[in-house]
């Protein structure tokens, strides 16, 4: 009775003491409307392309940044493994056959064979709370991995728009390169009727050799993105081919986030930065108890005999048993100097659990404003677009009947280039702040009443 009273007392006097957070969590986000569509766990597969999803699959698997996060998941484990040892006994055989002489005397033999037996009696739970720190240290671990993956995912989808956003200003580029040809050869056949001088001929030369000038940069931009998308995967870039496609042809899958005390559960970045906190938690502890005296039982037990067909009788039995206990006197303020360092540390990640907590808060923002201007600006730049190749049309059909300034052919020619570029920059700027929430809100989240935490384990 009396040591269970003394063990509650000392996890009262060594528990630690942790600093206040000072983290505020808003009610909900300033640009957050609607009901709350969270994303599902494979929430890439809202884009609607085959592809994409391939793609980011085969990451998961392949991905040698995720590969090296799975590696220190197991080093953590086992450094919990080796940390929480001295919680058992620890137990070895010793056993020996021994054959010597004295002086003067005759030759004689000597058989052992013994159990050793030692415990720590972790009366102050020194051990304990470095056992527990371990193990929070390999539950971090795990979310970190989860932020890899994570990061991982959303290179592949950024890149994979990248690859289609060239595509398509390719084919854009070599559209306008064609209209512009077919400008020009309309000039010459206007100069040639002597109804337009050299310089406009010049002039549309100059805007046709500008458009191809572009051609090689979109063609550089598909082929070094798919190379980027190889490292992703884990091929060498050779062995990737991306069929790609038409950028407007994905979907932009719809999420909104829930309230901002729910990211809290479901953002790795988030999870890992409390697990490390708690583990943190765990050091002072230990760093506490250990100014207490440590209390071991060692033990010896079994047989010695010079006679090896007499060695397992009860005559040649023994055993010893002897409780230690050290207490630290003087280390040159050692101990002191480690719990100092367990408590700055504990500090410094309380600080780094809040900044994590309200960088997340602030990613989830900027992301939700990004979504919203970026529909807005593709909404615009369709009307800019739609305006631009009506105009474009138009002077097209008056040069064909002579009734057009060429300048003005030349403007509307430059304005639809620009305004065709833009629409698809835009798009790719859409499906890039879309990809954004997701990475912000922590990937797919868990249905209601699932702990990140649960399944991770």
């Amino acid at each position: 009775m009396g040591l269970c009273l003394v063990q509650m007392l000392s996890g009262c006097i060594f528990s630690s003491e942790r600093p206040e957070l000072a983290a505020e969590i808003p009610p909900k986000y300033g640009a957050g409307q609607g009901e709350s569509a969270p994303p599902a766990l494979d929430w890439w597969r809202g884009f609607r392309s085959r592809e994409l999803t391939n793609l980011i699959e085969e990451a998961q698997i392949a991905n040698f940044d995720i590969g090296a996060a799975i590696g220190r998941i197991l080093q953590a484990d086992a450094q919990a493994k080796i940390i929480g040892a001295p919680l058992l006994p620890v137990v070895d055989f010793v056993g020996f056959a021994e054959r010597f002489k004295n002086p003067g005397g005759p030759e004689r033999n000597l058989f052992h064979a013994a159990l050793n037996a030692s415990y720590e009696i972790d009366f102050w739970g020194k051990n304990r709370a470095a056992s527990r720190a371990a193990q929070e240290t390999a539950v971090a671990s795990r979310f970190n991995k989860e932020v890899v993956v994570l990061s991982t995912i959303a290179a592949v989808g950024n890149t994979y728009f990248q690859v289609l956003s060239a595509q398509d200003r390719l084919r854009i580029a070599q559209g306008n390169f064609n209209a512009a040809n077919r400008i020009l050869n309309l000039i010459k056949q206007r100069f040639e009727a002597g109804t337009a001088s050299q310089l406009d001929v010049a002039q549309q030369e100059s805007l046709v050799f500008q458009v191809r000038a572009n051609i090689p940069l979109f063609d550089q931009a598909v082929r070094q993105n798919i190379a980027v998308l190889a490292v992703l995967i884990g091929k060498p870039p050779v062995e990737v081919v991306i069929k790609g496609g038409n950028i407007y042809q994905l979907t932009i899958p719809r999420v909104t986030p829930g309230l901002p005390s729910e990211l809290l559960f479901q953002r790795p970045d988030i999870r890992a930065a409390e697990a490390n906190l708690a583990s943190a938690d765990a050091s002072v502890e230990q760093a506490r108890a250990a100014f207490f005296p440590s209390i071991s039982l060692t033990g010896q037990g079994g047989y010695e005999s010079n006679v090896l067909k007499l060695l397992f009788t009860p005559q040649s039995a023994f055993y010893n048993i002897a409780l230690n206990v050290t207490q630290p006197l003087l280390d040159g303020f050692r101990l002191e100097g480690q719990l100092e360092l367990a408590q700055g540390r504990q500090f410094e990640l309380v600080k780094v659990y809040c900044q994590t907590i309200l960088s997340g808060f602030g990613d989830v923002e900027i992301a939700l404003i990004a979504v919203a201007d970026s529909l807005e600006r593709e909404r615009l730049q369709l009307l800019v677009l739609n305006s631009s190749r009506e105009a474009f049309q138009l002077a097209e059909a008056r040069l064909r009947e002579g009734t057009v300034d060429l300048v003005t052919v030349l403007q509307t020619q430059q304005t639809l280039f620009t305004a065709e570029d833009n629409y698809s920059l835009a798009r790719l700027a859409r499906l890039q702040a879309v990809l954004s929430l997701f990475q912000a809100l922590g990937g797919g989240w868990m249905p209601p009443g699932v702990a990140a935490g649960n399944v991770m384990q």
